[in-house]
């Protein structure tokens, strides 16, 4: 991304888009019972009461009644279905693990199998993103999070250790599927960056004609694998991808408020909720998934940056667009075309 002169002056940025992330499967109910919906009904007004606090993107995951994270398409229907008659104008945006909260302590924290996550492009009624990983890597969500953060929690013992070792599966074969797959159906492929080789994994997918649509993505910042949330990892990546992407910044537990205050400066858009963190920034109590986006929505009007609603998050997502060809996909991205009259390399190698 180009930094020009007046880049950082409200007007010449987009609104800002809040993505919440209120289910948190990684917790049970017990970690925060005031803020944990467990009922079909109870999480569907999670997500009104998101969107009616300033977020315009939902990030879903689904609970059974036990509390623990589902795993089964039909309530993933369930809920998009309600969510959908509740808040239309939401961007709902399906978590592409679908739950990895391991069922039991002591159980591992893993994926589901690539068959599996590939039947979220037929979800019904179906949503408008799907979060794709980008290339297998460790997962370990545990890593920067401090004792504290944890302590009085079920993120303890034997479930510490499930999350410690989490992999991320997500090897070229199954990307290529899934973003197939995904654009069939008419959903937005939602790319989680690690780092910038993950990113530039997705560069060639697009020269090599494998996704053509919007380069909507988040870096995710979280250590353990991915990217540390520091000033200096951030900005190579953003020397890497191009002017016509949206991107959102990603951190977990304390990290999270400094990381989206520098995205909010930036003119990038930002994520929050108790998936990402549970507890204010002097960890003197818990904050809720509307507490946090109500803070972002002050210091953002702080900045002079005001908050899109549901129908603009949707134009600065490009929620629904679909290009017919590498080049216009290249061109509406802010690509360099793809070289012509020269050794092609990878870019015969169409999947």
């Amino acid at each position: 991304m180009n930094f020009l002169d007046g880049s950082l002056f409200p007007e010449n940025q987009d609104k800002l888009v809040i993505t919440a992330a209120p289910y948190g499967p990684e917790w049970f109910p017990s970690d925060f019972p005031e803020d944990i919906p467990v009922t079909m009904e109870e999480q569907v007004q999670k997500a009104v009461d998101c969107y009616n606090a300033g977020a315009t993107v939902l990030h879903l995951h689904v609970r059974e009644l036990d509390g623990k994270g589902s795993k089964r398409l039909s309530m993933f229907n369930e809920l998009i279905a309600g969510v959908r008659r509740a808040v239309p104008d939401m961007v709902i945006q399906v978590g592409g693990s679908i739950s990895f909260a391991p069922e039991a302590d002591g159980a591992a924290a893993k994926w589901l199998k690539d068959d599996t996550r590939h039947m979220l492009a037929e979800l019904d009624p179906k949503p408008d993103q799907v979060t794709v990983t980008v290339n297998t890597t460790q997962m370990n969500v545990v890593e920067q999070m401090d004792i504290r953060d944890i302590a009085g929690t079920s993120m303890g013992g034997e479930t510490y250790q499930a999350y410690r070792e989490m992999i991320v599966p997500s090897g070229p074969g199954f990307i290529e599927e899934h973003i197939r797959r995904l654009s069939a159906a008419g959903i937005q492929s939602a790319f989680q960056f690690y780092n910038i080789n993950s990113y530039e994994s997705v560069e060639r997918l697009i020269r090599r004609g494998v996704y053509k649509g919007p380069l909507v993505m988040n870096w995710v910042a979280i250590g353990g694998g991915m990217d540390a949330p520091n000033i200096y990892n951030l900005a190579n990546f953003l020397r890497a991808i191009p002017d016509g992407a949206m991107l959102t910044v990603e951190s977990t537990m304390l990290n999270v408020l400094p990381i989206n205050m520098m995205g909010i400066a930036l003119g990038l858009h930002v994520r929050c909720g108790i998936e990402d963190n549970l507890w204010n920034q002097t960890r003197t109590g818990k904050m809720s998934t509307v507490r946090q986006i109500e803070q972002l929505v002050r210091i953002s009007r702080e900045f002079g940056r005001e908050i899109a609603t549901g129908k603009e998050a949707r134009e600065i997502l490009k929620i629904g667009v679909f290009h017919d060809t590498v080049e216009e996909t290249l061109a509406a991205n802010g690509f360099a075309p793809n070289p012509s009259g020269r050794q092609q390399g990878y870019l015969r190698k169409v999947a």
